[in-house]
C-alpha cells in the first residue's frame, strides 16, 4: 500500500489546478479517495460536524450487506444451470458456472454506469458522486442471469442519465436508480424479463425432457389467469407448484432459502434478512421501513385471502414475502436514504404502502407480476408527499399546543 500511496503522490500535481491533466482531477480524486481515507478535514474554527464515516464507506457498508445476496446468486445460477441439464454438481463447479454469467453483467453494469459518472464529473468540474458503487451492483442483482449485455448496458445508461443525472446527480433523484434501470429493460424488452420465460443459463446445453424455467411468481399469474370456472381455488397456486416439473422446487423451504428460477440476487429471502441485519446494525438502513413494507405485505395478503375469489387471492400471505423480488427490494431499494421518506412517521407510512402497493399490483394484475418494482418507483413519488403531510400535522400540533398554552 505504501507503494501505491507513493505513486499516487507523484502523479497527483498533474491533477491539481495548474496541472496538464486539470480537467480530470475529479476521475484521479474519486480513484484516490476510493483506495484511501481522504485527507482534508473541516476547519478548526466554527461548529462543524465530524464524523468518520464519508459516503465512500457509507456506500461500501451497502455493497457488504449486498454480499450474501450476490454469493448466494451465484450459487444458485450455477444450481439452477445443472438442475434444468440434469447433471450432479459440486458447490465450486455451481459458484464456477454462477460466476462465468453473472460476472460480465457486473462488468457492463460498472463500466457504463462509471463511465457516464465520469463524464459528467469532469464536464462540471466536481467530484464523482458515489452512489453509483451501490447502484452498479444493484443492478445486476435484480436481473435473470439470461439478459443479454447489451440490454444491461442500455438499462444502465438510461437509468443513469435519465434517473438520475437529469434531475441533478446523486442525492437529487427521485426514483431509485437500479429500479428505473430495470422498469426501463420490463416495458422495453418483456419478452426477456416476463417471469414467464426461461430464467437459467444454459450455457448450450440441452435442458432435460419436461423442464421448465418459470418463476415461482410467473407460476402463481399463471395458474389465476387459466383456472377454470368452478374450480376450488383454494391451494391452487400450491397444487400448481407442486405439479411444476420437479416437486420439490417449489417448497417453502426452498422458497425462504432461494433454491429456485429468478434475478440472480433476489432468490434467497434469508440472504436478503442477513443484508438487513447489516443495514440496521450500522444505521445504514431504516428498521421501520423494512419492518412496515414486510408488514404491508403480509397483512395484504391476509386480507385478500378473506376476499379471495382467484387463486392468486388465495394464496396463503406469507407466500408474497418469500416469492420474488420483495425481500430485497424491501431491503436494499425501499431503504434508498435519498428517494424514501424522511420524518420518521413518513418512513412507517412509506414501507406499508409499499408492502401494500406490491400484493395488489401482483394479484389484480397479472401482467406484472413482480409488484415490488413498480411499487417502490411509485412510492418514491410520493415520499416527499408523506413528508409534506407529516410535517404539517406536526406544526398543527404545536399550533393547537401554543394556543392552549396561552389562553
Amino acid at each position: 500500500m505504501q507503494f501505491l500511496r507513493k505513486l499516487l503522490d507523484q502523479q497527483k500535481p498533474m491533477f491539481e489546478k495548474g496541472g496538464k491533466l486539470e480537467r480530470l482531477h475529479p476521475v484521479f480524486d474519486a480513484f484516490e479517495t476510493f483506495l484511501f481515507v481522504p485527507n482534508h478535514t473541516a476547519p478548526a474554527k466554527g461548529a462543524h460536524i465530524r464524523d468518520a464515516v464519508d459516503m465512500k464507506r457509507l456506500m461500501m457498508t451497502v455493497i457488504i450487506a449486498m454480499l450474501p445476496c450476490l454469493v448466494f446468486g451465484m450459487w444458485n445460477v450455477g444450481h439452477q444451470h445443472y438442475l434444468a441439464i440434469g447433471k450432479e454438481a459440486d458447490m465450486i463447479q455451481k459458484l464456477i458456472i454462477g460466476l462465468w454469467a453473472t460476472l460480465p453483467i457486473i462488468i457492463v453494469s460498472y463500466v457504463v454506469g462509471l463511465t457516464i459518472e465520469f463524464y459528467f464529473a469532469v464536464r462540471k468540474g466536481h467530484s464523482v458522486n458515489e452512489g453509483f458503487l451501490v447502484s452498479g451492483m444493484l443492478i445486476p442483482l435484480i436481473l435473470p442471469p439470461t439478459i443479454p449485455l447489451w440490454q444491461v448496458a442500455l438499462a444502465t445508461a438510461f437509468a443513469v442519465l435519465i434517473g438520475k443525472e437529469v434531475f441533478g446527480g446523486t442525492g437529487m433523484n427521485v426514483l431509485n436508480v437500479a429500479m428505473t434501470a430495470r422498469a426501463f429493460l420490463y416495458f422495453a424488452y418483456p419478452a426477456q424479463m416476463a417471469g414467464s420465460s426461461i430464467w437459467i443459463y444454459l450455457g448450450g446445453e440441452k435442458t432435460v425432457d419436461g423442464y421448465s424455467g418459470a418463476t415461482a411468481l410467473g407460476i402463481a399469474a399463471e395458474t389465476s389467469a387459466n383456472l377454470p370456472k368452478g374450480t376450488e381455488i383454494g391451494g391452487a397456486v400450491e397444487a400448481a407448484f407442486a405439479k411444476s416439473w420437479t416437486p420439490e422446487l417449489f417448497t417453502e423451504w426452498n422458497l425462504f432459502w432461494g433454491a429456485i428460477p429468478g434475478s440472480i440476487g433476489e432468490t434467497s429471502t434469508l440472504m436478503c434478512l442477513i443484508g438487513a441485519l447489516i443495514l440496521i446494525a450500522t444505521g445504514v438502513g431504516s428498521w421501520k421501513i423494512i419492518v412496515s413494507a414486510f408488514v404491508g405485505t403480509y397483512l395484504t395478503g391476509l386480507l385478500l385471502n378473506a376476499l379471495a375469489v382467484n387463486a392468486f387471492m388465495a394464496m396463503p400471505a406469507h407466500y408474497h414475502i418469500l416469492m420474488g423480488g420483495v425481500a430485497f427490494g424491501i431491503v436494499f431499494m425501499a431503504t434508498d436514504p435519498v428517494t424514501a421518506s424522511h420524518t420518521e412517521t413518513g418512513k412507517w407510512i412509506y414501507g406499508f404502502l409499499i408492502g401494500l402497493m406490491t400484493v395488489l399490483i401482483r394479484v389484480f394484475n397479472p401482467a406484472y407480476p413482480e409488484g415490488i418494482m413498480l411499487a417502490v418507483l411509485l412510492m418514491n413519488v410520493f415520499a416527499p408527499l408523506i413528508d409534506f403531510y407529516v410535517v404539517d400535522a406536526n406544526k398543527n400540533r404545536r399550533k393547537k399546543r401554543m394556543k392552549y398554552a396561552t389562553v
